[in-house]
């Protein structure tokens, strides 16, 4: 399905819910916006900023006060270069290991997201995290979804922990582990497309073989995760072809550095992660427009009104 023709034509999104711990998400309607808060030293958009219980909860209350529609924490950086991604068990890269540690991971986690809960408790927290062990800690706390950037290839135990609680997944295509992604060879544009492709269905045959119903599953092309800067673009230009696996899809393209990459050429003198706002706006408008059900941001308040200008846009394609 070419995006122009998916405008014109059919509707580019389906409606569809979305299966959480204990409730159900309206998806296709309108782009729901999730709200990052990442509790880490060291991520390459908000390290440090964060760390404390305190103030990642009083962001977490800012961003649902601006509009998100889920909470998105992290306790680990997955930023290219990280050695992450080995855990007790699982298949690793030659010397690659966890650049946290399960229990430090949970410490940093669950007294912010306890403290969410505790003062929003109709909140929608969704746990970044590929550790099974971190997944489960979080959902007995609370948590509804589970986001792993692995899309279950990192730890075994993952699918079952998503399947014993009935959680909400993330599925994540990404193309090698962190400290591999700055050696990735180029692909072309179908090469990039049928791989992507190629690891969110081998994902979803995964849940599906752990027992987790496909309502359960949202997917995410993994924006950055293992992809060179312009094969990016070529994703975002075809994502609606994702939809042939007939999942909704969230779309991560805040602040990633295939933009800034884009944007050193003018001269603008904008190095830091917030001069990203515009271009990644720009980004996400446009993988609204090619089918994602909800964007993945740092900064909420500009990106709920975008997408309801792109909703706007979408609705006015389809026919009477």
């Amino acid at each position: 399905m070419q995006a122009g023709n998916a405008l014109k034509n059919t509707p580019i999104r389906a409606s569809s819910t979305w299966r959480l711990r204990t409730r159900s998400l309206s998806l296709g309607a309108r782009t729901l916006v999730m709200g990052v808060v990442n509790v880490t030293p060291d991520s390459f958009s908000d390290g440090g900023l964060y760390l404390s219980p305190e103030r990642a909860i009083a962001r977490s209350m800012q961003l649902l006060d601006e509009g998100a529609d889920l909470i998105d924490l992290g306790a680990e950086s997955t930023r290219p270069g990280v050695r992450a991604g080995g855990t007790a068990g699982s298949s690793q890269a030659p010397g690659a290991h966890p650049a946290v540690s399960a229990e430090e991971e949970q410490a940093r986690l669950l007294p912010v997201l306890k403290g969410i809960l505790r003062e929003r408790p109709e909140a929608i927290v969704s746990v970044d995290t590929y550790k099974a062990a971190t997944a489960r800690a979080a959902l007995e706390a609370g948590a509804e979804i589970v986001n792993d950037v692995s899309g279950f290839a990192w730890d075994p135990q993952m699918a079952s922990i998503c399947e014993e609680f009935g959680a909400g997944v993330v599925l994540m295509h990404a193309r090698g582990r962190p400290d591999e992604w700055r050696t990735q060879p180029q692909l072309e544009p179908d090469a990039l497309l049928a791989a992507v492709i190629a690891g969110l269905s081998a994902s979803l045959a995964q849940a599906a073989a752990a027992g987790i119903p496909p309502e359960a599953v949202v997917l995410d092309p993994g924006y950055g995760f293992g992809k060179r800067f312009g094969e990016n673009y070529t994703l975002l230009a075809r994502q609606d072809e994702l939809l042939v696996l007939g999942r909704p899809l969230l779309a991560g393209l805040s602040r990633k550095s295939f933009l800034r990459h884009t944007l050193e050429n003018l001269n603008l003198g904008g190095a830091s992660v917030e001069a990203l706002e515009n271009a990644s706006l720009a980004a996400m408008t446009a993988a609204i427009l090619h089918g994602a059900s909800l964007v993945r941001v740092h900064a909420v308040r500009p990106a709920v009104e975008v997408a309801r200008v792109a909703d706007a846009i979408l609705a006015a394609a389809q026919p009477a």
